[in-house]
């Protein structure tokens, strides 16, 4: 073989070997994943139960008249502070003066009538004694004498009904506040009932507020009676305002009954403890409430903790293998934890089928990268925070675990996996 046909020849065994390499390298790098890591860390961790709602004052009152008539003199606007006892609204008092003028007369008339009646008693019961007076004459005159004093009582009720009409006339503060609502004018008619008030202004204490928040009904379980909380405005971004658990309610409010998007929330009120004069009522808020607090445990990101169905087959690891793993149920207060534990030795069969059975449902697990691979561990999970949970079985601290992509951690993902740490992404996205 000539010299040139030898290069020729060691050049094409060098191709096909280069090519034969280059798809190899492809076709490990597609079976290759793509992830992002973190490690398991102890410390402290905080429960928090989330919700929306308004800021309120504490204490409120709406201000209604009793008496109806039109506002003659509307002494306040709206933002005023008044003190209590302060008068606020005037109505016409031209109605309520006669009838208290009348109702004078009438008592004056009924007394004097009255008079009139216990003379004639008095008379009546003389004629008796000298039996001038028969027995039905005297009875007569004797009930005569008690209507009378039936309607001077009557007529002095009228007079105190009277007096009493003319004096709501002048409408006064019930408590120290501001006027935080002002819904009615000088020459409007305010509307007296006991039934169905009309209220003319709304006094607010806005030194003491507070939050309404909506609390979903799987939620307020955890929630108790002084939890710290910590509120923020839509308003006021840049502050959060702390405060406590002061009320929870013990009925449900359902919105959407019926349909689809049927919403049954329990309302807590939160006390507002920090400096509130930036505050107005009806303003848009969202608040954190701290249930639980576990110190010195571990605990990794939330978006670590995925959920699958429990392989059949022994794993590259071994620790998933059908014939000595099961599923039992725990009692946590994450209704979503689950804990593995060991078969004993001599499972019965009736065991068996309903572990087949139980193998169906999907359970908790955290992917380890471990020598390039992916090794899927069942976890039993506690509370959790706005970004973490904590990890009560399963894991140890320092161990690398699975925190991305979301679709490698939702799909991709199988217990020995080949994977590729990319952790750079993750730093940049976080950026």
């Amino acid at each position: 073989m000539s010299r040139k046909a030898k290069i020729w020849t060691f050049v094409g065994v060098v191709v096909i070997i280069a090519a034969f390499v280059v798809i190899n390298l492809k076709k490990v790098r597609g079976d290759t994943i793509e992830v992002q890591t973190a490690g398991v860390k102890r410390g402290d961790i905080t429960q928090l139960v989330s919700g929306t709602g308004k800021i309120q004052p504490e204490k409120e009152v709406d201000i209604s008249a009793y008496v109806s008539g039109e506002i003659t003199n509307l002494r306040v606007q709206e933002g005023n502070y008044v003190k209590q006892g302060q008068l606020l609204v005037e109505l016409d008092r031209t109605r309520y003066v006669a009838a208290l003028d009348r109702a004078k007369s009438d008592l004056k008339s009924a007394k004097a009538s009255l008079k009139k009646a216990r003379s004639e008693l008095t008379r009546a019961k003389e004629l008796y004694e000298k039996k001038l007076f028969s027995d039905a004459d005297l009875e007569g005159t004797e009930a005569n004498f008690e209507l009378a004093e039936s309607k001077v009582e009557q007529a002095a009720a009228v007079l105190k009904q009277a007096e009493d009409d003319l004096a709501k006339t002048r409408i006064v503060s019930p408590m120290a506040g501001t006027v935080a609502k002002l819904n009615k004018e000088e020459g409007e008619i305010a509307l007296g009932s006991q039934f169905q008030a009309d209220v003319i202004m709304t006094v607010a204490d806005l030194t003491r507020m507070e939050m309404a928040a909506e609390i979903d009904e799987n939620d307020v379980v955890l929630v108790s009676l002084k939890d710290s909380a910590e509120i923020e405005v839509d308003a006021l971004p840049e502050r959060i305002f702390s405060g406590y658990v002061s009320e929870i309610a013990h009925t449900a409010t359902t919105r959407g009954r019926g349909t689809q998007e049927e919403v049954t929330n329990f309302e807590v009120k939160i006390f507002i403890t920090d400096n509130v004069q930036q505050l107005r009522p009806g303003m848009s808020a969202t608040v954190d409430i701290q249930t639980e607090t576990h110190e010195d445990v571990l605990y990794v990101p939330i978006q670590a903790i995925t959920m699958r169905e429990p392989i059949d087959t022994t794993s590259t690891t071994g620790k998933f293998n059908k014939k000595t793993w099961r599923r039992k149920k725990g009692t946590t207060r994450d209704a979503n934890a689950e804990i593995w534990g060991p078969q004993n030795n001599g499972t019965s069969t009736n065991d068996l089928e309903k572990d087949e059975s139980e193998r169906e449902e999907m359970v908790q697990v955290v992917f380890v990268a471990k020598d390039e691979h992916a090794e899927m561990v069942p976890v039993d999970t506690g509370i959790s925070s706005e970004r973490n949970v904590e990890i009560v079985k399963g894991l140890e601290e320092g161990q690398e675990i699975i925190t991305g992509s979301f679709r490698a951690l939702s799909k991709l993902l199988k217990d020995g996996s080949r994977i590729e740490i990319n952790n750079k992404v993750k730093k940049f996205r976080s950026e």
